[in-house]
């Protein structure tokens, strides 16, 4: 059996999500809970409350951690999208008025498990971001960002006290540098310091938005599944000081062996076809 190329063929399923988002959003429609679309290898979940900055109610923790599921069970589900419906905010973050009678465990939980997905995440920020959203975010493997938008995390100014995991991603993914300058100054940044900071990993026009993300899923879909699996768990325990040196080995030493590399190889004109 070849190496499996399905990535290798152009797929645009996110680009006619997002632009049904967009239509979505000028016709005004109804705020409603974060939905999942599925289209050949790409899942797209959409944060979906336009008029209230899409922000993130209390309940939506629990709709969130059931569109993963089901994103990671859809046969040939390769890639997930997380995007926000319309064109001025990705999303304002966890509700204001819950946090002081609804901010459990739930969300802190739902975006550990979110950060640990087995598939590659892409965060399709079609705008600002603020508060937890800027977490949410982090916990996407890639987050491609617009020109104008800016990003702010005001807990400190709220006097609330930031959840561990969003302190751990913050740190690890940001630096205790920058972490500090977000989190104790509570001053929004701009675009261009958003990809500075490493916040962002691409930064592109509104326009360019779409085929920008679907560039990286063509990418995503061209890797081998099976190492993106491991090695983006690896290198998330390498950064956090979790990784066994010997899991690490094995990886590697499974992936050698393994019949997709031959394949591959043969593919690009080196070494032989695998019996």
């Amino acid at each position: 059996m070849p190496a499996d190329q399905s990535g290798i063929r152009q797929n645009n399923a996110f680009g006619a999500m997002l632009a049904h988002s967009r239509r979505d959003s000028m016709d005004t429609i109804a705020d409603r809970e974060p939905s999942l679309a599925v289209e050949g290898p790409v899942a797209t979940l959409t944060l979906c409350r336009p008029s209230q900055h899409n922000r993130i109610a209390p309940e939506d923790c629990t709709v969130i951690d059931g569109l993963l599921a089901r994103a990671a069970s859809t046969q040939g589900v390769r890639v997930l999208v997380i995007t926000g419906t319309g064109d001025k905010t990705f999303s304002s973050g966890y509700t204001l008025g819950a946090i002081l009678d609804q901010l459990d465990s739930r969300f802190e939980d739902m975006l550990d498990r979110l950060e640990r997905f087995a598939l590659p995440t892409v965060c399709a920020m079609n705008g600002s971001i603020y508060g937890g959203a800027t977490d949410l975010a982090l916990c996407c493997d890639l987050r491609i960002g617009v020109r104008g938008s800016r990003m702010l995390m005001p807990a400190s100014r709220f006097g609330l006290h930031y959840y561990p995991g969003g302190l751990r991603r913050y740190v690890g993914t940001l630096g205790l540098a920058t972490a500090k300058k977000l989190f104790m100054t509570a001053r929004a940044i701009s675009d261009e310091e958003m990809l500075r900071v490493g916040f962002l990993s691409e930064l592109v026009e509104p326009a360019a938005l779409r085929s920008t993300v679907d560039s990286y899923v063509q990418d995503l879909l061209a890797c081998a599944p099976g190492v993106l699996a491991t090695i983006k768990s690896d290198l998330m325990d390498t950064a956090y000081c979790t990784a066994i040196p010997e899991v690490l080995r094995a990886h590697y030493q499974e992936s050698l062996a393994s019949p997709e590399l031959a394949q591959r190889l043969v593919a690009m004109g080196v070494g032989k076809a695998v019996s």
